[in-house]
This record gives C-alpha cells, structure tokens and sequence, in this order.
C-alpha cells in the first residue's frame, strides 16, 4: 500500500519547507509605519483613576436614582390630583342632572 504524502515520524527533506516556515511566508506584510512599542504603565495611577472613574459613576447614578423617585413623587402626586379632579366636575353634572329632572317633572 503506498502512502500519500508523509504522516507519522518521517523527518521532512531539507529542500521542502516546514508548515510553520510557509505560513510565514503566506502573511502579509504590515502596511503603514510601524508603532515603537508603548510606554510602560504606572499600575499605580492607572488604578488611581480606575477608582475614580468608579466613584464618579457611583454618585451619578445616585444623583439619577433620586431624580428619578423625586419624578415618580411628582407623578403620583399629579395622578391624585387628577383623580380628584375627576370626581369633582362629575358629582356637578349629577347635581345638574338631577336639577333638570326635578324641573321636568314639576312642569
């Protein structure tokens, strides 16, 4: 049985090239200048400002959640007031209905 191409231990000529050699050479080259590598990071003030960041989102959302229920405070309060408004034009126009049937009836 004859085997196609080379599986198993068998070691690659010299003049065929290694699978990681040709995907080398498959890469494209980078475009554009190439970046020097970036200056080291102070861990230290990176955290400094990490916590900051966080604590300034901490008081803003804050600051949000009690706009927030001081607007549901509002909202409620309208709503009872709507409510009662409500009730009140329709206890008057039973009052009128019940002055315009009085008034029919004595006629």
């Amino acid at each position: 049985m004859a085997s196609r191409g080379r599986r198993g231990g068998a070691p690659p000529r010299e003049d065929e090239p290694r699978c990681e050699e040709r995907v080398e050479q498959q890469a494209p080259a980078p475009q554009g200048p190439v970046l020097p590598p970036p200056p080291p990071v102070d861990y230290g003030v990176f955290m400094q400002g990490l916590v900051q960041a966080m604590q300034t989102q901490a008081h803003t959302q804050a600051a949000l959640q009690a706009q927030l229920e001081a607007q549901e405070g509002e909202m409620e309060q309208y709503l009872e007031e709507k409510k009662a408004s409500q009730k009140r034009p329709a206890a008057t126009f039973q009052q009128q209905d019940k002055k315009k049937a009085m008034y029919q009836t004595q006629q």
